[in-house]
């Protein structure tokens, strides 16, 4: 087991460092751009501002998803199958507070390495579905890795959180303080993330996010990254599919960066929900970041 923090990144499984911060915004903007055009022909006669369709009885409500998809390392050539599910289930209680519970898996793996991780989350928070909802989680993550054994390996993140409603548009902030421990290894951790989900109708949902993670290893260790997604629910029913790009890089000083892209496709079968729209002003809106390489500290 390392003793020097500044070290510790060399014997995660097979990481693979990559190239230097360049090409970030550039293919984040394309991949925006790309969402928007596929779109456009919904756009075209959507609907009024939703907002009226906002206010509903508390309920529980929820939504469990599969997805599958692959991780590259654009510069090493290396691939990665990438799977994973979550459920979300949301509790109303005492008026407009509300508690949501939350379940992940996920798994990056080919014929020489395997990561699981396996994790949940607790939100607690008031929400006027017409104008903002806000409180704090509290989250937690084990990881297993094909191949090593006897090594406790976990992290946890604690942080407020708030999202603010502008008619068919959803502004997610969260930010968290954390730590990632490997075996007697102890690190801190802290991130942010803004999400951004508009609505261009009431079961069409298209989101862009940022995220930026910091570790104190001895010196920073930083990853940045972009996201986009685009999901459709059929009407009258409980079926989403969604798809999902994401970017992220993480470099330490006097070392190359290491790139990642994550390409993902996957089904959502919601519950207590008319629709995607109201799934996020009503029900489990809230949600915590699921990095390309599973563990949140790795490069």
């Amino acid at each position: 087991m390392p003793h020097d923090k500044t070290q510790c990144w060399s014997w995660i499984p097979n990481q693979k460092p990559i190239f230097e911060l360049g090409g970030l915004m550039y293919r984040f903007s394309m991949v925006v751009a790309a969402l928007i055009a596929t779109t456009s022909a919904y756009a075209a006669d959507a609907v009024q501002p939703l907002a009226e369709e906002s206010v509903v009885t508390p309920h529980i409500s929820g939504y469990g998803q599969l997805y599958l998809g692959g991780l590259s390392y654009p510069n090493g050539g290396d691939r990665r199958s990438a799977g994973g599910g979550a459920a979300r289930v949301n509790i109303p209680f005492a008026g407009r507070w509300n508690l949501q519970g939350d379940l992940a898996y996920d798994r990056i793996w080919n014929d020489n390495v395997r990561v699981d991780g396996v994790g949940g989350a607790v939100h607690g928070y008031y929400r006027d579905p017409d104008s903002f909802a806000a409180g704090a989680f509290a989250a937690y993550k084990s990881y297993g890795f094909g191949g090593l054994s006897g090594t406790s390996v976990n992290d946890y993140q604690v942080g407020p959180e708030a999202q603010v409603y502008f008619g068919n548009l959803t502004v997610y902030g969260q930010a968290y303080y954390g730590q990632f421990n490997f075996g007697s290894l102890r690190v801190d951790q802290w991130g942010a993330r803004g999400v951004a989900r508009y609505f261009v109708r009431k079961n069409i949902r298209l989101d862009a996010e940022l995220s930026f993670i910091r570790t104190d290893v001895g010196v920073n260790l930083d990853t940045l990254g972009a996201a986009v997604q685009a999901m459709y629910r059929f009407d009258d029913t409980p079926w989403s599919l969604f798809g999902r790009y994401q970017f992220e890089e993480t470099k330490i000083p006097s070392f190359k960066a290491n790139d990642t892209q994550k390409f993902l496709i996957g089904l959502r079968a919601s519950f207590g929900s008319k629709s995607l729209f109201d799934e996020d002003r009503n029900g489990a809106t809230m949600d915590t970041y699921r990095p390309n390489e599973v563990l949140t500290f790795v490069d």
